[in-house]
């Protein structure tokens, strides 16, 4: 059973926290509030779904530098940002570094809702992605040394008989690859071993190619 997601709020007016716990509360959102970067990155759990809402201007860490610090260590949640001071270039800033909103207060608290409901659904199927992934990354991990070069090949669109002649191997050895390494990557097609090999970065680096974004 999946965990229930979490708007985390970080902001240090504390009047705002609550105002803002109470509005995610009256739509049956779980809310957890902190005053500041640092409390909230003790407490949060990179492995819990949910999304942040995170003021801009705070003492100590502010929010355009907990949103680097969450980019730099690799963690994925979507932020919403909230701000009384927001100008263009920091909210371009905030955008390209991947936040999801960026709001000036005050601000409708239906479309503060509306965007939190789609950070949430952004949160969810990222997660799925991920799992996804990893789970690819675990089948194309026991390939053999062998069946990954007939992989490989096969990704670059060589037919049997042009494999057979590279490996410098038998057409019928290339066959048994080709079958022992579709059934351990759990594909049932090679458009579908294709799409597979092409969202594994080990796969792709193999290749020469460029890694995910």
């Amino acid at each position: 059973m999946e965990q229930r997601a979490t708007v985390y709020v970080v902001d240090d007016d504390a009047a705002m926290r609550d105002s803002l716990c109470w509005l995610l509360s009256s739509v049956s959102l779980k809310a957890k509030a902190f005053a500041s970067a640092d409390e909230f990155l003790r407490e949060w759990d990179p492995n819990a779904p949910g999304c942040l809402l995170l003021d801009l201007r705070m003492p100590g860490l502010n929010g355009l530098e907990l949103q680097e610090r969450l980019v730099r260590e690799g963690h994925h949640i979507p932020i919403i940002f909230l701000s009384g001071h927001g100008d263009v270039p920091t909210a371009v800033r905030a955008m390209q570094a991947g936040a999801v909103e960026f709001l000036t207060k005050p601000f409708s608290e239906r479309f503060l809702l509306e965007r939190v409901q789609a950070a949430l659904e952004q949160d969810a199927q990222q997660r799925k992605q991920r799992r996804q992934t990893e789970v690819l990354r675990a089948r194309y991990a026991v390939l053999t040394p062998r069946e990954r070069e007939v992989l490989h090949l096969v990704v670059a669109g060589k037919v049997n008989r042009e494999i057979a002649e590279i490996l410098s191997i038998s057409q019928k050895t290339v066959e048994l690859h080709r079958s022992n390494l579709m059934k351990k990557m759990h594909a049932d097609s090679i458009p579908s071993l294709v799409a597979m090999c092409l969202s594994i970065d080990e796969c792709r680096k193999a290749m020469g190619m460029e890694p995910l974004p």
